[in-house]
């Protein structure tokens, strides 16, 4: 039940996969024989599948190795030239975003750029309001990010609402759009720049893609951080990994046309978690209520009294959980993005997120739930602080 730290590859995937290991192993560059234009095949079949998948055409679609370049790629490769461009130097970042956005909104801001930091709702999502008060306070705005779905609370943020404030103050609007696809409605036309990862559709790890819509004849100016070859219309160069683009495309069509279903099936099982571990006294749920506001799959809750390492330990021969996003999985440190939602330091540092997928049943439900509930109870028997609380309610 993590995941939104990553999924499977589904079985039709490989299948899908495996011919261009060995059979059809060309370069998707060479032209001049079959081998490279049954590669180029290939990837213009998955370019265009994965495009279905978010609304855009396929030659808006920039393969790359994951979100985290697509990502890294949307605010460096762009914010340098819309500043050469128009003099815009301040970039308007969620604090609640995805640490490869974060992480590069701070390398800009090393470089010159100014960042104002959003600050999100309680249920951590990104109010218009909010955000079109920081657009129309201070110097101009060169770009925004904001994730369609945070990969910790599952808040859904209104990407479409989002994106026409900043077309109509003529901002670039970059959106993390990896987690939700398929089970959330999404348009690429939302947005100037979206980012994608394959390995959170049932894909393979190392295949993602940037896309960029055009807006006219224009796009947004993207410029490569990688050079070499002039590959992907000279936004991304590097030899295109086959395999694993066949694989993202056959993911995406898979999402597509399964997603919907799938995600009614989960937010099902996610309500009967929720019911079944609520029933553990003094629990907290943190992101929007369940609904079209929450990721189908997603509960992220804390019990007082109860560190999250300790009950991730007790409950590791059962179910594989997580306390936080795998990015930030190696810090001591609660959640970044949910002391940005104002939970306090204790609390959030009992957390514990659970990411239902494709494989999770029923009866996966009812066993985890049992065995949570039953691990919280032992943790308190031995927690002072817990004992202490007893205490004080019984004078």
């Amino acid at each position: 039940m993590d995941h939104h730290a990553t999924t499977p590859v589904d079985p039709r995937v490989v299948e899908a996969m495996l011919p261009y290991f060995t059979e059809h192993f060309g370069n998707a560059a060479s032209r001049s024989h079959a081998f490279g234009r049954t590669a180029r095949k290939a990837v213009d079949r998955a370019r265009a599948q994965v495009a279905t998948l978010v609304g855009a055409a396929p030659d808006d679609v920039v393969f790359t190795s994951g979100a985290t370049e697509a990502d890294n790629l949307a605010l460096k490769g762009t914010a340098p030239r819309i500043r050469e461009r128009t003099g815009a130097s301040r970039l308007v970042i969620p604090r609640t975003e995805h640490k490869a956005v974060v992480d590069s909104a701070r390398r800009l801001a090393r470089e010159g750029f100014e960042v104002t930091w959003l600050d999100g709702e309680t249920d951590g999502r990104i109010a218009p309001a909010a955000l079109e008060a920081a657009l129309d306070a201070g110097p101009p705005v060169a770009l925004v990010s904001v994730m369609l779905c945070n990969n910790e609370v599952g808040a859904v943020n209104d990407v479409a609402a989002l994106g026409a404030l900043c077309r109509a103050r003529g901002v670039l609007f970059h959106c993390a759009a990896t987690q939700g696809l398929g089970y959330l409605p999404f348009e690429a036309s939302w947005a100037a720049l979206v980012s994608l990862s394959a390995h959170k559709l049932y894909g393979p790890k190392g295949a993602g893609a940037l896309v960029v819509p055009k807006r006219g004849a224009t796009r947004a100016p993207v410029v490569a951080e990688l050079d070499g070859g002039g590959h992907e219309r000279g936004m991304r160069a590097g030899t295109l990994a086959v395999p694993l683009l066949g694989g993202f495309g056959a993911a995406a069509a898979i999402q597509a046309a399964e997603g919907p279903a799938e995600g009614q099936r989960l937010a099902a099982l996610r309500d009967d978690l929720g019911r079944r571990l609520g029933q553990a006294e003094a629990h907290h749920v943190f992101g929007p209520p369940a609904g079209p506001a929450r990721h189908p799959g997603n509960l992220n809750l804390a019990f007082d009294a109860v560190r999250s390492e300790a009950l991730m330990v007790a409950l590791d021969d059962v179910v594989a959980v997580s306390s936080g996003a795998a990015c930030s999985s190696a810090s001591i440190e609660p959640s970044y993005v949910l002391r940005a939602m104002g939970v306090d330091r204790e609390r959030a540092a009992g957390s514990l997120r659970f990411g239902l997928g494709r494989g999770t049943s029923a009866s996966d439900v009812e066993r985890v739930a049992a065995a949570v509930l039953s691990a919280v109870d032992a943790l308190r028997k031995r927690s002072p602080e817990w004992r202490l609380r007893g205490e004080a309610l019984d004078w």
